[in-house]
């Protein structure tokens, strides 16, 4: 994936955009997109098993990649500085707390509000850039800021209560983005530090969980403990794929494509799932989605003048 030689026999989709990348990015956001439903087939696990499960086996399968690939000393490179070590347990923490959430949301049958989080989460990054970097914001970015907070207000106004849920999904998946970002090391190695920082942890709990015979993996039959070892794969590939995406595509492209994971999540939610989506709560979603619709056109017009094509 790294050999940009074999990129170039790939036909440009489009003026500046590669082939390869753009299957990848997209691949990426379907993987995320679909977790929802291999998620729900493994109910009859606890959802704090789960998560110590993805840890362990995305943190053997990540170093696998990386054992492939000959990257494994970048790791031992990352851990060894102080500050990037520190950095790596925080985003570690806040992924681990994002994983959780994300899969206990699902377990309650609240997939529409795990939707809503995600599609919440871009304009939440515009203004940790605002309120950290001090970035500055034009006229569309902030009318879709405003229009994305009133929908969420609409909402917590309509249900009674903050949407707590998709706040905490946004927020810890929204801080993880904006650790990772002052981190000098790539995805993958990256999340290979993460989660060789939570094995302990996930393992040792597993292991109590063993011992106090409360343990899922080996006793509920093969086809569970096939799927709780797909939660490695299932964790570490997205994540190289949307690097190689990103590195490869015009990150205007990026951020349009980021909303395929959201909308398989809602559509998982209403069609599969059959949760309720009606009523006052699309109000709602149809003005965190005009929001997003502002913030992506200015994005692309943007990116239009950058290249000089507008």
């Amino acid at each position: 994936m790294n050999d940009s030689a074999r990129a170039t026999s790939v036909a440009p989709v489009a003026p500046g955009i590669d082939g390869r990348g753009l299957a990848a990015a997209i691949s990426a956001f379907l993987i995320w997109g679909l977790l929802p439903l291999y998620l729900k087939l493994l109910q009859a696990v606890p959802v704090l098993q789960l998560t110590a499960h993805r840890v362990v086996w995305g943190c053997l399968f990540g170093f696998v990649l990386l054992a492939m690939r000959g990257e494994v000393d970048q790791v031992r490179s990352a851990l060894s500085n102080p500050q990037t070590r520190w950095r790596l347990c925080l985003s570690a923490v806040l992924i681990a707390i994002n994983w959780l959430v994300f899969m206990w949301a699902i377990d309650q049958h609240r997939v529409v509000e795990v939707s809503l989080g995600y599609f919440i989460n871009p304009l939440l990054n515009v203004l940790l850039g605002v309120v950290v970097f001090r970035e500055r914001l034009n006229h569309a970015q902030w009318l879709a800021v405003t229009l994305a907070a009133a929908g969420v207000v609409y909402l917590g106004w309509i249900g009674g209560h903050p949407p707590w849920l998709a706040l905490a999904i946004a927020a810890s998946f929204g801080s993880y983005g904006l650790v990772r970002k002052v981190v000098k090391v790539d995805a993958l190695p990256g999340f290979a530090g993460e989660t060789l920082l939570l094995l302990p942890v996930g393992l040792g709990y597993l292991v109590w969980c063993e011992v106090a015979g409360q343990g899922a993996m080996g006793h509920i039959g093969w086809g569970l403990n096939a799927l709780i070892l797909l939660s490695g794969p299932l964790t570490a590939i997205p994540l190289v794929l949307f690097a190689v995406g990103a590195r490869r595509i015009p990150l205007s492209t990026v951020g349009l494509l980021q909303y395929m994971a959201p909308t398989m999540q809602l559509l998982s939610a209403v069609l599969v799932f059959h949760e309720p989506f009606s009523g006052p709560r699309v109000i709602g979603f149809v003005m965190i989605w005009s929001a997003l619709a502002i913030y992506a056109i200015d994005g692309l017009l943007a990116s239009r003048r950058g290249t000089g094509n507008g």
